[in-house]
């Protein structure tokens, strides 16, 4: 018991680090289990078979089908166009509409999903994005509750009843408490957003998405950074192509176009010659290169390759003050990395979004910091914002073509432009056949039957492009994390250390009456979320809450409701849950505005859980 309570700590010490990748995490201890002989490889190896786990890989499947059809896109901007102008109803449409979609889709996607919708129709009704964005996050974890798909921790419990021989929860037993959660969180989120967020904006004026052309061009100094050099007849590089010149390793530049005919009479980023200096470009006299780098590299290419410096520091623009910069074929755009995305700790050479996408990583925006020179070599981060350019179609192909990062910059009307795709009503049916399956008991088919069958079909009808496309959509992370955890509660009832905490708590709690030992076990797994993902905090305290259930004579369905609930209600942290972490970049908040907004409504919800879930699940 003491070997596995240490791995135990240690893992847990681990997760709260965050230093090492928590599925890394849940593998080591799960081998260590192993080393010591608390669990048999059969036991161990347990999770990866468990049909929960097969569930949440199906259910993957199905989310990523619903976005890449535009399904869901297209129906929560058409119901939140009923908004119109007005505040307060913009804002109750956010919270219901995202908690609607997030009972049946991952809480991460569903956020990634609303983030260029919300910040579009909160800019065009005049509102500040930043009031919206932290409760679109909290929506999409309240929704979770709805269903027994919305959240990992609702299928931990329910593994957890079943295992122990209990009669398993119906795919709706959620939907009370999830109703409970939205109605409690709207309430509690409308004065508190209003009181600590609305006035971000006015501080800040500027947020990470919505932004005009002027803004973004100033924000990351592009005016300082970027110049042009005009091939006159004499010029050494004409017929020369891009890749010849091979700028960047010999100079430190970066080409980021090239301009033909009248370009120099045209503004920065906006010409109808205006194209993207791809390597075969074959250079021409009076052919305009835009180049960014350091001045005396700059200077020292001209005066090699006998190159006429136009305008120094300034753009085009700066020539015609009069007239304002608008988008023509070729753009730019912030994109954010998200929390789980493949390209953390890689550089921007590596991640290739010059061939694989046609665009320019012009900038780097870290929290406060700005970085814009040799970023071919600079390492990304979870969290950064990217500034690319390209054309605006090869932009909006980067939120179809991974799902590592979300595009924020697009203008405000291409970002509310729902892309309406022919697959979407297969989509919708296969969903429905799914969701009806799970539902209707006279069905016999079992939960995770219905999900293997729904995320076969979405690949046999063609609603992902290839079956690669499909295997993108799962987050492996999660799943070897999950599959790795959950022999951990094995380990924990087999060596009786379960036994031993809940003992604990019954002797400390339990003579003050089952509400109290609930209410003991609820705070301790929503201070534990605090600091470990929440589907961690669930198949660790399951087992010690069904044990206690068990010591004290009740039933344990509330008790497990108390785990799960308190798992996914944690929004005092921006790094409890991937949604809360998704939305602190785009609406530049601090770690201090989420204990300001979530942690009295994690308190709350708390308060309110422990006396309704006894009136909804008697014990």
């Amino acid at each position: 018991m003491v070997i596995t309570l240490i791995i135990l700590v240690l893992s847990a010490a681990f997760f709260m680090s965050g230093k090492v990748r928590s599925d890394l995490v849940a593998l080591c201890a799960l081998i260590s289990l192993l080393i010591f002989q608390i669990l048999t490889p059969e036991e161990a190896l347990s999770g990866f078979s468990n049909s929960v786990v097969i569930m949440m890989v199906g259910l993957f499947v199905v989310g990523g089908a619903i976005f890449q059809t535009g399904l869901a896109k297209m129906i929560s901007s058409k119901i939140l166009k009923l908004a119109g102008k007005s505040e307060l109803r913009l804002f109750l449409l956010v919270m219901l509409v995202t908690s609607a979609i997030g009972a049946f889709v991952s809480n991460t996607g569903t956020v990634a999903l609303m983030l260029p919708i919300v910040v579009s129709l909160a800019v065009s009704a005049g509102m500040n994005p930043s009031r919206l964005l932290m409760s679109l996050a909290f929506a999409s974890s309240m929704g979770g509750m709805m269903t027994l798909i919305g959240t990992p921790p609702n299928l931990v419990i329910q593994n957890t009843l079943t295992s122990a021989g209990f009669e398993p929860l119906s795919f709706f037993s959620f939907l009370p408490v999830g109703i409970i959660c939205v109605v409690v969180g709207t309430l509690v989120l409308l004065p508190l957003t209003k009181w600590f967020l609305s006035k971000k904006g006015k501080k800040q004026e500027r947020l990470s998405s919505g932004k005009s052309l002027n803004q973004l061009v100033a924000e990351y100094g592009l005016s300082s950074n970027l110049f042009r050099l005009r091939a006159v007849s004499t010029s050494a590089l004409v017929g020369k192509t891009i890749i010849d010149l091979d700028v960047r390793r010999k100079y430190g530049l970066n080409i980021l176009e090239v301009r033909r005919g009248d370009a120099s009479q045209n503004r920065f980023l906006k010409t109808i010659t205006q194209k993207l200096a791809s390597p075969d470009t074959v250079m021409q006299a009076e052919d305009v290169l835009y180049i960014t780098g350091e001045v005396e590299n700059v200077d020292r290419f001209a005066q090699d390759y006998l190159l006429e410096m136009l305008d120094g520091h300034t753009t085009e623009e700066a020539a015609k003050a009069d007239k304002s910069l608008d988008f023509y074929d070729i753009g730019i755009a912030e994109i954010v990395l998200m929390p789980s995305s493949n390209l953390s700790n890689r550089t921007v050479k590596e991640a290739g979004f010059r061939d694989k996408f046609n665009l320019n990583v012009l900038g780097i925006r870290r929290k406060k910091e700005y970085i814009l020179q040799e970023l071919g070599n600079e390492k990304m981060h979870s969290g950064d914002v990217l500034l690319v350019q390209g054309t605006w179609l090869d932009i909006a192909r980067l939120s179809k073509e991974d799902a590592d990062w979300v595009v924020l910059g697009q203008p405000l009307d291409e970002a509310a432009k729902v892309t309406l795709d022919y697959k979407a009503p297969v989509a919708a049916a296969i969903m429905l056949l799914m969701v009806v399956m799970m539902v209707f008991d006279f069905i016999p088919v079992a939960p995770v039957t219905a999900v293997m069958i729904a995320g076969v079909l979405m690949v046999l009808t063609g609603c992902f492009r290839n079956v690669e496309a499909a295997y993108k959509t799962i987050n492996w992370e999660t799943i070897v994390l999950f599959a790795g955890m959950l022999p951990m509660s094995l380990a924990l009832e087999k060596t009786g250390a379960s036994e031993y905490i809940s003992n604990s708590l019954v002797s400390g709690l339990g003579s003050y009456g089952p509400i109290v030992l609930m209410a003991g076990i609820y705070f301790t797994t929503s201070l534990m979320t605090m600091f470990i993902s929440n589907t961690v905090t669930a198949v660790l305290m399951a087992p010690i809450a069904l044990q206690s259930a068990l010591q004290v004579g009740v039933s344990p369905v509330p008790f497990l409701f108390a785990v799960t609930v308190a798992a996914s209600m944690c929004f005092a942290s921006p790094f409890s849950t991937p949604p809360n972490a998704l939305v602190m970049p785009a609406g530049q908040y601090t770690f201090m505005d989420y204990i300001k907004v979530g942690l009295p409504l994690q308190i709350i919800m708390g308060v309110v859980m422990v006396f309704a879930l006894p009136l909804l699940f008697p014990f």
